[in-house]
């Protein structure tokens, strides 16, 4: 059992201050022993490892900052307990080095199994003063600018500490040995001189078969050195020419082996490396701040290596001074700093850094074999350093890479559940690399709300042409014979990109057309795809993973399940996001998932599960010539059983030690070497929480959601640096794009914490149960920065549901305790606000949730802080009866000003809080992500804001304008919403205004840094929107491209005095309110269907009985249609009522007379001042009843789609709504056409999802134009397709089809309504509509049907499926019915049919059992609200897609598929045949062409 804190831990109080000697006094808490030091105050950018730090004697003297914020997270082990050779077991020498000790974030809770106490008992016992509280990052700056200083930790009522430079005395007296030890029995005999040796030197040099005998610094070197094999010369502390001793001595040994004396080998480390430099007649330096920390690149200058080293030094070796015969050889890549030199003539080197690690990475422990090597060669000659494996690209080798000047860069399609936008950022960024690298780029994907496939000229990084095609192996090839680009990129594409490349590398076409797979090659993908060959692979270089067996047979699951012993986890191969996965209990559960999951996979891993154990991810990038790092560590909030991407996830890992985190760092490093993977990848861990077992869960061989978080979270762009080195570049010749002056060789260090939570929307999909497990469920996800993980952690729920959640704290509903521990055991979607139940009422202890839920108690006791704190708050009458403290610390811990307002006992505005706070000059302050912990300076501005700081990073600029983004994706706003956001950015830049954009979403292209002159990743509220105005002085405020969120804010905001550019927020609320809306539409004259605003249930019901039902319910101020629904009685009436409400809680419900039959018409448009100055009108397929977001889109509309009456009303409509709210901007309008009548639905001042459809298949950007007009600028150049304006496009026509993620959502039931259902989207063209919709269906990854088709439609829909029905029949497919379509269609004629008896019958043939045996490869069910066969309908439709199995549930859909599937039979459809679409393409004549050749297709 981990060891942990008990409830009677408290934080710290006592005031003392840190004074530095530029005069800067900053007030803290004291956490160590309480007596006031001086020293002098430098900074280590280790993330972890703070015991191994602090008892470095290399810090002999110093006040250490530790940049890392929160620090004492998993306590101190136990002192005293020696290994086998005597040493201190867990620490680096027998007592802590430094003066004191910095923090920003003392964890006075800590956790972890091999803890014995907190880092508080430890200091107080060793008499070391620590002081918590402070901006470290300020202090990190000073010294970067200033260079380190003196400063004293000043405890409260003692004298004024005095400032003592630590660097006057011989400091490696102060810590040497004073006497001769001897360590090992090895057959090597080394003298060590101990100038503040490191135990885990002596450890490893005995280890590797060494006798170390350890001598004081001042023993005589030279009068014994030929008594030994070897000399090694170790790190220490303070200023190298103090050690005068040591260098007299080391001089001597080199004299005499310059007169002919006996040669030794020498190796020295750190300090070693300048005594050494210093003895040979070299000079050394004191560095501005010196290199400490565990991320310092170097390379090695004879081999062209690259390493990652953890250092500790404050002084350097003059490369220039070395004398004849010494040369340098390592060098930091960084700052060009000595790290290490080697004698041309004898075995003598050196290193700056520390092979050893503790604390830090392992990467170059094989020089002390190198050393013992020479040692027992009797090596008297030059080292022959070890040749890299792989051929190093170094800059002097010339070294040649094989020129790629065309790529065809494969895309991911839709966005659906576990493969989201965070394609988009890969695609995009792999895009930009490649431009910027003079590639021709080919790009295929027909996601057409993507920022990726943009084929405008608004940005240098566009590809240069655009495939709007279905990304399966056929159209692939296509597009390989006609372009014959030299390379292919598949790892930026999702699961969709990779298992469609690792087909066509089977079948021989990449090789076929002389295209190489760049990056990772294949047989890599395959072998981390392939569970057997993975874990095979792991095998061979004796890595951990869980028992397991792969099976291809649900017979071999069953007997692998009794073998490994229950529970198994279940994972699928070649499947993204978990999909097919489950922890199964017994034989029952088993066989229903793996029959399901051998439907989607074509071999599953039947595994032990480790259950509660702790989940870890890495970040791997390597290059081809062998360099290779580790960008971010992720650790999961939820133990081991819940799907990454539905876990809350925090960077980087809070718990792990040093020892832990090394560890799997090492393993990383070495498993994908291994795999030759190249490029970018992720690997994930399971880690035993009670000790240093581990197991390896997965690597995948390519980008993925891990990859943009990492990105985002590090400030590190992987898509951006995997699609370089995918060319042949190497990692250190690639510059770090945060800093632009080192190298994207390093590793990040962090200064904040990031926290990732998922948003589900489970809620709209009726029979999906809300436990979420090892597949993936949630449709987006938010990322927040914080300086304390209670911070972040709040400012990242409330980012998830900005309308509902306002933080930790527990939901409206109070669970019993069966359910509260249900719940906690079992998790949900809501997880979470159960622990906040549990915390804020007492009902549990932490030890208790902990038993329940695994989820380590260090992240429990900081939720525990936010409850405990809450309460505090709750005993306060007023905002004016806060304390300035109080007030500040709440802010510290995450609490919004509303949620503070929520708590006191008079409830307050968060508008009263915000002045009492404001007038106590409580604001937050802005920070940058600069990749390297403020090492060096940032320039980019990437920022975030936090209380926990006493300055901003930067200072307020120009002001210039802010573009509010969409937030996290769910169900109603996706990638749609971005891409308006980045055109609305880039168009703002374009015309020469400062941009700045506020935005949360990892997986997006606006929160890419190099978008937009300033990004706030930050909360999208009131609060923080005013935050950043009055910072930065922004002149205005655009609030209509992100979607729903930005638009509710827009009246707030502007009674906050912020300037909301474009419409009026009053005219924006008039269309969001449902009752002023409506209200309008008849007052201007214009149709619509009857109407009233709810007042009461008993008024509802007495409408819906006068125009009779059925009657839709609209809440105001919703996306998606969140709670609208069709009652078709009065019980559903009620219920629906009901749900409204909650969700539109302050805003009106609108009952209205629900309108069947009607054909749903949109208007996606720009005005300004109320003139229509760009339009497209577009038609959906399905008729009215389907939301607009599930709706298959026409464009333009055909004759047979709408009339030129209709349209002509449809624009009249238009321009007199845009006038009646004075429209400066994009808007949408959705309208009901159905004979001559056509009414508004309803009217969105805002971007719509299906403005990049317009405006791509239009040719012309809309929200360009929309963001012109707000700026006050003319459009008329633009060539805007006007209102009443027809033809546009010519030639062509465009199709957009929903993607929708069912197979996912177990239980969901496959139909659509009024509320949106639908993921993601795709888009293609053709010639016909039958050719662009049939392309669409195809890009959903819909399978044609090729044997039977099964029709079971109610009883009104009979007579127009007849017609389909029979067409089908005659084009060859075997036909089916259930029993009353059956025989309808029997009695017209229909020949050839067979029944089938529905699911509840006994009788056979059956449904079921044809839908299992393959027999049918389509299904068309098409019920209506008077079926009566519900449950059996319901069996169809989700069988069918469990199935894997094509699925129409809409008549209108099924019409025009049979009309596409009619031309195509007949091949008519030639942009659809692969093999003649581009021979088609280079038939067309200029004047046909319906796009330009070098646009899209």
């Amino acid at each position: 059992m981990p060891s942990s804190s008990s409830d009677k831990s408290v934080a710290p109080s006592k005031v003392c201050t840190l004074v530095l000697e530029d005069e800067t006094e900053l007030t803290g808490l004291s956490f160590g022993y309480e007596k006031s030091i001086s020293g002098e105050v430098v900074f280590s950018t280790g993330m972890v490892g703070y015991t191994e730090a602090l008892t470095d004697p290399s810090f002999e003297g110093q006040i250490l900052c530790l940049t890392f914020p929160m620090v004492g997270n998993y306590g101190v082990p136990e002192r005293g307990v020696l290994d086998e050779f005597g040493l201190d077991k867990n620490f680096e020498s027998n007592r802590i080095h430094i003066a004191g000790l910095i923090v920003q974030d003392y964890s006075h809770h800590y956790c972890h199994w091999d803890a014995d106490s907190s880092l508080q008992d430890w200091l107080k016992k060793q008499k070391i003063p620590a002081i918590c509280g402070i901006d470290t990052r300020l202090i990190t700056k000073k010294i970067r600018s200033k260079g380190v200083m003196l400063g004293c930790i000043q405890m409260k009522n003692e004298p004024q500490m005095s400032f003592m430079d630590p660097n006057t005395q011989n400091l490696v007296k102060q810590v040497s040995t004073t006497t001769v030890k001897t360590f090992g029995e090895g057959n090597l005999n080394i003298l060590c001189v101990d100038c503040g040796i490191k135990h885990n030197i002596i450890r490893m040099l005995v280890l590797k078969g060494a006798k170390v005998t350890l001598v004081p610094h001042d023993y005589d070197i030279a009068s014994n050195y030929s008594k030994f094999d070897g000399l090694f010369v170790s790190n220490g502390p303070g200023d190298p020419s103090m050690a005068s001793a040591t260098v007299q001595s080391l001089r001597k040994v080199l004299e005499n082996v310059e007169c002919g004396g006996e040669i030794k080998p020498i190796f020295g480390i750190c300090l070693g490396n300048q005594l050494l430099s210093l003895a040979a007649g070299a000079k050394t330096v004191k560095l501005l701040f010196g290199n400490r920390g565990q991320n310092q690149p170097i390379k090695n200058l004879v081999t062209g290596r690259c390493y990652i080293t953890p250092q500790n030094h404050g002084y350097a070796v003059d490369d220039k001074s070395l004398p004849k015969g010494w040369k340098t050889l390592f060098s930091n890549i960084n700052d060009g700093t000595n790290e290490g030199i080697y004698h041309e003539k004898y075995p003598f080197f050196t290193a700056q850094f520390h092979p050893e690690a503790q604390s830090g990475p392992t990467d170059t422990e094989f020089y002390f074999d190198l050393f013992l090597s020479v040692c027992r060669n009797k090596a008297k000659g030059p080292i022959d350093f070890p040749k890299p494996k792989i051929a190093v690209k170094n800059g002097q080798n010339g070294i040649s890479r094989s020129p790629v000047k065309k790529v065809l860069l494969l895309g991911s399609g839709g966005l659906s559940i576990g493969q989201a936008g965070e394609f988009d950022y890969s695609g995009s960024q792999a895009i930009k690399a490649l431009k910027e690298e003079g590639v021709e780029v080919v790009l295929m994907n027909p996601n057409i709300a993507s920022v990726q496939t943009n084929v405008d000229n608004k940005s240098t990084d566009k590809a240069d042409q655009v495939f709007f095609l279905p990304v399966n192996p056929h159209y692939v090839e296509q597009v390989l014979k006609r372009e014959r680009p030299d390379g292919v990129v598949i790892s930026m594409g999702g699961q969709t990109a990779l298992n469609c490349a690792v087909e066509l590398y089977l079948e021989g076409t990449f090789e076929k057309y002389n295209a190489k797979v760049l990056g990772t090659p294949v047989e890599s993908i395959m072998a981390t795809e392939d569970r057997d060959v993975f874990k095979q692979k792991l095998a061979e270089i004796d890595e951990k993973v869980a028992p397991s067996e792969a099976c291809n047979q649900l017979e071999d699951c069953v007997k692998a399940a009794e073998r490994i012993g229950y529970p198994v986890m279940i994972r699928a191969a070649y499947a993204l996001g978990g999909l097919g996965s489950g922890i199964c209990s017994n034989e029952e559960q088993l066989r229903k998932l793996c029959e399901r999951a051998l439907v989607l996979a074509p071999q599953v891993l039947v595994e032990k599960s480790l259950w509660g154990w702790k989940e870890v991810e890495y970040e791997v990038v390597r290059d081809e010539y062998d360099n290779c790092i580790t960008v971010c560590n992720m650790e999961n909030f939820d133990p081991l059983g819940v799907h990454t991407g539905d876990s809350i996830v925090v960077a980087p890992s809070q718990t792990l030690s040093n020892r832990e985190y090394h560890m799997l760092r090492e393993t990383a490093i070495k498993v994908v070497r291994h795999l030759g993977i190249i490029g970018e990848c992720n690997i994930q861990y399971a880690l035993d929480p009670s000790s240093l077992n581990y197991c390896i869960i997965e690597v995948n061989a390519r980008l993925s959601r891990s990859s943009a978080l990492a990105s985002k979270a590090t400030g590190y762009p992987l898509a951006f640096v995997a699609a370089k080195l995918a060319l042949g570049i190497s990692l250190p010749e690639i510059k770090n794009s945060v800093t632009k002056q080192t190298s994207a060789f390093f590793e990040p260090s962090l200064d904040y914490c990031v926290t990732k939570v998922p948003r589900w929307d489970l809620s709209k999909f009726n029979n999906v149960s809300t436990r979420i497990g090892s597949a993936m469920l949630s449709v987006g996800e938010v990322m927040s920065i914080g300086r304390t993980w209670e911070e972040s952690i709040q400012k990242a729920l409330r980012m998830v549901d900005p309308s509902s959640v306002e933080g930790f704290q527990p939901r409206k509903g109070k669970r019993t305790m069966e359910e509260l521990k249900q719940e906690l055991g079992q998790p949900t979607d809501l997880r979470i606000f159960s622990i906040a139940q549990a915390l804020y009422d007492e009902s549990m202890s932490v030890d208790e949730i902990h038993d329940v839920s695994k989820i380590d108690k260090w992240f429990l006791r900081r939720l525990e802080n936010i409850a405990q704190f809450s309460k505090r708050l709750t005993k306060c009458n007023s905002s004016k009866n806060l304390k300035k403290d109080e007030l500040l610390a709440s802010k510290q811990l995450g609490f919004s000003d509303r949620q503070i307002a929520s708590r006191l006992i008079n409830e307050e505005d968060e508008m009263m809080i915000r002045e009492t706070r404001v007038n106590l000059g409580i604001v937050p302050h802005v920070k940058q992500i600069d990749t390297l912990a403020a090492e060096y300076p940032a320039a980019t501005n990437y920022l975030y804001m936090t209380y926990n700081g006493s300055e901003s990073d930067v200072v307020a600029n120009d002001g210039g304008i802010m573009v509010l983004g969409s937030g996290t994706y769910r169900i109603g706003s996706s990638v749609e919403f971005d891409w308006c956001g980045v055109s609305s950015v880039r168009a703002l830049r374009q015309l020469g205004y400062r941009a700045s954009m506020i935005n949360y979403n990892p997986e997006t292209v606006s929160t890419d840094y190099d978008e937009c002159d300033q990004l706030y990743f930050e909360e999208l509220s009131r609060e923080r929107v005013m935050d950043i105005c009055q910072q930065e002085g922004i002149a205005g405020v655009i609030v209509s491209v992100g979607g729903q969120i930005p638009q509710n804010l827009a009246l707030p905001l502007k009674k906050g005095g912020v300037n909301i550019l474009g419409t009026l927020p009053e005219m924006i609320d008039r269309a969001e309110d449902r009752h002023k809306f409506s209200a309008l539409v008849d007052e201007i004259g214009l149709e619509q269907a009857a109407w009233e605003e709810l007042s009461s249930m008993e008024a509802a019901l007495e409408f819906a009985t006068k125009v009779e039902f059925p009657v839709l319910i609209r809440p105001s101020y919703v996306l998606s249609g969140a709670a609208m629904n069709v009652a078709y009685d009065k019980d559903q009436l009620l219920f629906c009522l009901t749900q409204a409400a909650e969700v539109s809680k302050e805003h009106p419900v609108v009952v209205s007379k629900y309108i069947s039959g009607a054909r749903e018409v949109e208007m996606d448009a720009v005005a300004q001042n109320g003139i229509v100055v760009a339009a497209a009108t577009h038609v959906h397929v399905e008729n009215a009843g389907v939301h607009s977001g599930d709706a298959t889109l026409v464009l333009p509309p055909g004759p047979e789609d709408l009339s030129s009456y209709s349209f002509h009303r449809v624009q009249q409509a238009t321009q007199a709504l845009a006038k009646a709210l004075e429209v400066t901007g994009p808007f949408n309008i959705q309208f009901l056409v159905k004979g001559t009548k056509c009414m508004v639905i309803e009217m969105n001042l805002r971007a719509s999802r299906s403005f990049p459809f317009v405006s791509k298949t239009m040719g012309v950007d809309f929200i360009k134009a929309a963001t012109y007009v707000m700026m006050k600028k003319d459009v008329s150049s633009m060539n805007l397709p006007k209102l009443w304006e027809t033809g546009r496009p010519m030639g062509y026509v465009g199709c957009k089809a929903p993607m929708f993620s069912f197979t996912r959502l177990k239980g969901a039931d496959p139909i659509l309504g009024v509320e949106m259902s639908s993921t993601g989207e795709v888009a293609c063209f053709g010639a016909t509509k039958q050719e662009a919709f049939l392309k669409a269906l195809l890009s959903t990854g819909f399978k044609l049907p090729k044997k039977g088709i099964l029709f079971s439609a109610q009883e009104k829909l009979l007579e127009p499926l007849t017609h389909v029905a029979y067409e089908l029949g005659r084009l060859g497919f075997s036909l089916y019915a259930t029993q009353g379509t059956y025989n309808f269609l029997k009695s017209a004629g229909v020949d050839g049919i067979t029944l089938l008896h529905f699911p509840s019958s006994k009788a056979t043939p059956n449904v079921l059992q044809y839908l299992r045996d393959r027999k049918v490869d389509l299904v068309v069910n098409l019920p209506t609200s008077e079926s009566r066969m519900l449950v059996d309908n319901y069996t169809m439709r989700r069988t069918a897609v469990d199935l894997n199995i094509p699925l129409l549930t809409n008549l209108n859909l099924v019409k025009l598929f049979t009309e596409a599937m009619g031309q195509f039979k007949e091949k008519k459809l030639l942009g659809l045949l692969p093999e003649s679409l581009f021979d088609y393409y280079e038939k067309e004549k200029p004047e046909e062409a319906w796009s330009d050749p070098k646009e899209f297709h």
